[in-house]
């Protein structure tokens, strides 16, 4: 009998309002990679680890909460940069509960050495790991954070 490969695991990355404008918004907080990049430097890291990406950005919470299900059954887990809807949408964390995958929160800014408002992430409720304040390596990290938990599971 002839052994088959194990499909190689395949990770969502998905991005929240106007992180399209990285690069040129606030750079003075949020640097002056764009998000393209990020995309290239998430797609290497998944080349080096052997998994695979599907890594998406939209300013609308409908949009992201959609996808979220669609990776229900089209992902081993999900990365999620959730942006503005941090500290705003109960949706999104309703539909990342009920993934059943798991989550990485992931900031490029660390959330709580800013704002009081932007403390609150009701992401992190249904997170197994949050990384805030990397930077775009934040984005690496999960990766392969995400890369160890989908070849344990």
């Amino acid at each position: 009998m002839i052994a088959t490969p194990a499909a190689r695991p395949k990770i969502m990355i998905l991005n929240g309002p106007n992180l399209n404008l990285l690069g040129v918004r606030e750079p003075q907080t949020y640097g002056t990679t764009t998000l393209a990049d990020i995309e290239e430097l998430c797609r290497e890291t998944a080349q080096s680890l052997d998994v695979a990406i599907d890594f998406r950005q939209s300013n609308h919470e409908g949009q992201i909460i959609d996808w979220i299900q669609e990776a229900r059954e089209s992902a081993d887990g999900i990365i999620l940069n959730p942006a503005g809807f941090t500290s705003t949408s109960i949706a999104i964390l309703d539909a990342l509960l009920a993934s059943d995958l798991p989550v990485i929160e992931v900031h490029i800014t660390n959330i709580h050495r800013r704002e009081a408002f932007r403390h609150l992430s009701y992401v992190s409720k249904a997170a197994t790991a949050i990384i805030a304040g990397a930077g775009p390596h934040g984005y690496q990290l999960a990766i392969t954070h995400m890369s160890k938990l989908s070849a344990t599971s």
